[in-house]
């Protein structure tokens, strides 16, 4: 069989996903375009190589419709020849176009693809695109209550693995604590790609890191998702989701080399890790971000690794109750779970996060000599895509 391989992976440091963010006045398309261009600047690739660009995006409206991806490899001078198209899985859509790359490279599709993704949450609100008339929802007759929104789900999920305030308080000062440490001593530093912004500056830091955030601090911030429509309708819920213990609006972009390892070999280019294992399963669509838990496992059986063999976990902080709750239901070694941190420090920048975790994942085993390391991530509708990488 064909391996698939990451020669190069890189991600721009986030920016805040609102007017007056780090990112907000550059263009999505030029976010990802500058940073496609770097990916070929550090690996030297001749772009008319590339056999396709998959790009992740989850808000395709406005600046990032009409097939954001194509727009930005052009804008990125690769030649007219080389295609791109852009994919919708929620929060994995990135994870999912890595998944479709790789899996081309093993399938004889492709010799070279880069998987990529996007999300400028300040240009491009989230809820962008499903703006327009609204008609009854084809759901109703199997879901007469209605879904809930990723919030209200991230409650469900607190209240069904017993997670208190605090314990959720904890989690997400200790992100920040932990995305601190890994950029002062220089963690990020590999995949991070300098973007140039319109006034000329260069953006190279993570924008949504708080240092000194405590437990104390966030304790004082009030339940974000509490209505009293979803009081009625699950009452005995705790309520205790905050802005602090959820992963706040961001811009940024991503992007991976994907080839096969004799294309590589080819070429002179090193690999930097294999693709092992993919797993992707739908999951309850109210509970919605459960879905990390039976992808986790499925890769699992598939790969014929169990997770102590893991040495890295990266599973997306959409919320602190999701990785807690994934954590407690695999008994995961928390010292191996976003040791660096995760989306509730580092953002969200939704159709680009799939590839930004996989970028940090990869840096974090080569920088402690691990072997394996997992990616998960849950998506909106109740699904969860799962990676294995296999550092080389």
């Amino acid at each position: 069989m064909t391996s698939a391989v990451i020669v190069d992976i890189v991600r721009t440091a986030s920016g805040r996903g609102k007017p007056g963010g780090a990112l907000a006045e550059l263009h999505p398309a030029a976010l990802l375009a500058q940073t496609l261009s770097a990916l070929l600047e550090r690996t030297g690739l001749d772009p008319g190589l590339v056999d396709d660009v998959i790009g992740g995006c989850v808000g395709q409206s406005g600046e990032q419709s009409q097939n954001i991806t194509r727009t930005a490899l052009l804008a990125a001078g690769f030649p007219e020849t080389v295609p791109g198209t852009t994919v919708d899985r929620q929060c994995g859509s990135s994870q999912q176009a890595a998944h479709f790359a790789a899996q081309g490279v093993i399938a004889g599709a492709y010799d070279i693809a880069i998987a990529c993704g996007v999300e400028s949450m300040s240009r491009v609100p989230i809820g962008s695109s499903r703006l327009g008339r609204d008609p009854q929802s084809p759901l109703a007759e199997r879901y007469p209550e209605g879904l809930v929104n990723q919030g209200v789900g991230a409650e469900l999920i607190a209240s069904r693995w017993k997670l208190g305030r605090e314990e959720l308080d904890a989690f997400a000062a200790e992100s920040h604590q932990r995305a601190a440490q890994a950029a002062a001593s220089g963690a990020f530093d590999h995949e991070i790609v300098p973007i140039r912004l319109p006034d000329g500056s260069w953006h190279t830091v993570d924008e949504t890191v708080r240092p000194g955030t405590t437990v104390e601090d966030l304790a004082r911030l009030k339940p974000a998702y509490f209505t009293e429509e979803s009081a009625r309708r699950f009452g005995e819920i705790e309520w205790s989701i905050t802005a602090g213990s959820s992963s706040p609006l961001t811009d940024g972009a991503s992007a991976a080399l994907v080839m096969s390892e004799v294309k590589a070999a080819e070429l002179g280019l090193r690999p930097r890790a294999r693709f092992h294992s993919f797993a992707v399963c739908g999951s309850d669509p109210l509970l919605m971000l459960t879905g990390p838990i039976p992808a986790t496992k499925r890769i699992l059986d598939r790969s014929g690794l169990d997770l102590d063999a893991i040495d890295a976990y990266e599973v997306n902080e959409a919320f602190a109750s999701v990785p807690l709750a994934w954590a407690r239901e695999l008994d995961a070694d928390p010292a191996r779970l976003n040791a660096r941190g995760g989306a509730i420090a580092l953002g969200h920048p939704l159709g680009s996060s799939g590839t930004k975790l996989m970028a940090t994942l990869l840096n974090t085993l080569e920088s402690t000599g691990g072997r394996y390391g997992l990616q998960t991530m849950c998506e909106g509708g109740g699904m969860a895509n799962a990676t294995i990488i296999e550092r080389l």
